[in-house]
């Protein structure tokens, strides 16, 4: 049996004391349960246990009381602990009082797929307690685990607190879990097609407001819109996305009119839960999100807290147009390129002309000015004085929205200052806590201060929320890759390009993680695919050229490093892409020169080189270059 803690991580960043009160009453609730069923402790591993029964129906039977008691245990200070359970029977091997094998891997995979208070169990087991006075078990299908050949039939144990009928009956299966919600992309059925972004604003904006309901987890807008235009059935959606509760709609705009049909379905059922037509003026926009979400809140038995009902019924702006600017640069903003992110800049300022006082519109402005310094398109100083302006005016306006925390998290990480943005990252989760934005960014943020265990752990909460994120699988290997798990993390990529075959940033870290592998001839060809999918972008082609010198190709290296210099001379080009070429090369003195134009320009890049292992192997015993990294983690 493993298990695993539901948001200790995030705990311990927010409140270290009570993180350590909760752990030692999370510990002590836990362990006298442990005998009881003739379970051995083997090991503790953070907030996670690792126990050992004699018979799986023992292990099934003290893992149902386990998720119980803490179900029915109030909390310290209004926080709940919840557990995941994973339980799989087969052969170990004992040393030194630990416990090793292909058995123990498979438990905490398992663990992995549970929902929180939830146990999850592999065919081994479900052989052995079928037939027993055990809860209802679920066949949630054949999963694939990483480092395990063969794909595992997998269980969910109901919980007895689950599925009861209206009239008190029996409890019925309940594969998905109901407060775990995904809003599909609402059709958009108006004659103009160039309402497109009015539909994809809507879908938005409903995730946004139900998200900050903390009884439940919104599967955020970059996953559901993949489903936009497909056929696919609800029972299939909700299984990809692992959610019990789907919320469906279309939207009709005329001039100043609108249609909105909305409905929430059961996706164990297949039942509808309520559904509602909204014909209202364009004004009442606000007032539709609203009742929306709360009529879904209600009909998932959810109670609001005041402070979440204030959140969902809060007007953004009462500017129509800025509304609509917003919305448009929204749709820009999420195609993430050079092009697309100036456009966003453009109708946000356009918004905050209409509104200055959107605070919405200026926490996505000072998110775009981060970001293109992030990605290196533009000179880090400028952009970064830009967007603490406007970061700093969104907590003006509204310290209370979790976008205002994310966009000043997000400056303050390019800034280099670590301590503040974390902060401010885990306000954002506070205020949104199916943020998966701000957990994909926390969990960053934590990578480049060296913490990758934690990084980890808190990237795979961002991927619950955003399964179907390409740019949260980049980050999940770019971690494995930081960690030295090259092998890790080629698998995990290949797998994330079945799903997302196209995007050139899994080809980048594949490349660099085969590079370290010194599979090079592999490498440089996957880098080759990066570059073209790239559109031959500074970032892409620096990695090939990296690729090619730790290959031994160094007359390839230059002459790429030698257009890298040339461009730089008539547009901007991040001299962390060049200094990355001259270590790869070993021309260390090089490097560091280029590292230091980098930090003279704030390069948002640079956060990155300080556990990148291009730069750790190449300068790693150097006293600039560790001198620059205890800058950079301050």
């Amino acid at each position: 049996m493993f298990t695993d803690m539901v948001g200790y991580t995030g705990l311990t960043q927010a409140n270290e004391s009570l993180a350590m009160k909760v752990l030692e009453r999370h510990n002590g609730l836990l362990r006298p349960i442990f005998p009881k069923f003739h379970g051995r402790e083997i090991k503790t591993i953070g907030d996670s246990f690792l126990v050992e029964f004699g018979s799986a129906l023992d292990a099934v039977r003290c893992a149902v009381e386990m998720q119980t008691q803490l179900h029915d245990f109030e909390g310290l200070k209004g926080q709940k602990i919840r557990i995941r359970i994973g339980i799989h029977l087969g052969d170990v091997i004992h040393r030194a009082g630990d416990v090793f094998g292909d058995a123990v891997n498979i438990a905490s995979r398992l663990e992995s797929l549970a929902p929180p208070e939830g146990i999850v169990i592999s065919e081994q087991v479900f052989v052995q307690v079928r037939n027993k006075e055990v809860s209802p078990l679920i066949p949630l299908g054949a999963k694939e685990m990483k480092n395990v050949s063969e794909l595992i039939q997998v269980y969910r144990v109901q919980m007895p607190w689950e599925g009861h009928g209206e009239n008190g009956g029996d409890a019925r299966p309940s594969v998905l879990e109901a407060h775990r919600v995904a809003v599909l992309p609402f059709v958009n059925i108006s004659s103009d097609k160039e309402n497109e972004y009015f539909a994809d604003g809507l879908t938005e904006e409903l995730i946004g407001r139900l998200g900050q309901i903390r009884e439940l987890e919104v599967i955020a807008r970059t996953s559901v819109m993949t489903y936009k235009m497909k056929e696919k059935k609800i029972a299939e959606i909700a299984r990809e996305l692992n959610v019990g509760s789907i919320v469906e709609g279309s939207v009709r705009r005329a001039g100043s009119r609108i249609r909105v049909t909305a409905q929430l379905i059961d996706a164990n059922t297949d039942h509808h839960l309520w559904s509602s037509n909204y014909d209202r003026d364009l004004s009442d926009i606000f007032l539709v999100q609203s009742d929306i979400a709360e009529q879904v809140a209600d009909a998932l038995r959810v109670r609001l807290l005041p402070s979440e009902r204030n959140a969902i019924e809060k007007k953004a702006t009462e500017d129509l147009d800025a509304y609509n600017l917003y919305l448009k640069a929204k749709y820009h903003w999420n195609e993430r390129t050079r092009e697309s992110l100036e456009k966003a800049i453009r109708y946000l300022e356009e918004a905050i002309k209409k509104d200055p006082a959107y605070a919405l519109a200026y926490s996505l402005l000072a998110d775009t000015q981060a970001m293109r310094a992030n990605y290196g398109f533009v000179d880090s100083r400028e952009a970064l004085t830009i967007a603490r302006r406007y970061g700093e005016k969104a907590l003006q306006l509204d310290p209370s929205l979790s976008e205002a925390h994310l966009g000043m998290a997000t400056v303050l990480w390019n800034e280099w200052k670590r301590g503040q943005s974390t902060t401010e990252f885990l306000k954002a989760i506070e205020l949104n806590p199916s943020n998966a934005s701000a957990r994909h960014r926390l969990a960053m943020n934590l990578a480049l201060t060296g913490r990758l265990d934690e990084a980890l752990d808190e990237i795979r909460r961002a991927r619950d929320l955003d399964p179907l994120s390409p740019i949260i699988s980049t980050a999940a290997s770019s971690m494995l890759i930081r960690m030295g798990r090259y092998e890790e993390a080629t698998q995990e990529i290949e797998e994330s390009l079945k799903i997302f075959p196209d995007f050139y940033n899994l080809y980048a870290h594949l490349g660099l993680a085969l590079t370290e592998l010194g599979r090079h001839d592999e490498a440089i060809a996957t880098l080759r695919k990066a570059v073209a999918l790239s559109g031959k972008s500074d970032s892409a082609v620096s990695d090939l050229a990296v690729a090619y010198a730790l290959a031994g190709k160094g007359a390839e290296a230059k002459r790429i490093l030698n257009d890298l210099l040339e461009s730089r001379k008539t547009r901007f080009v991040s001299a962390v892409d060049i200094a990355a070429v001259y270590a790869a090369l070993g021309k260390n003195d090089e490097a560091i020169s280029w590292l230091e134009v980098a930090y003279e320009e704030k390069s948002g890049q640079l956060s990155y080189v300080t556990t990148d292992p291009v730069f750790v192997d190449a300068l790693g015993e150097d006293p600039r270059f560790i001198n620059l990294v205890e800058e950079l983690q301050k």
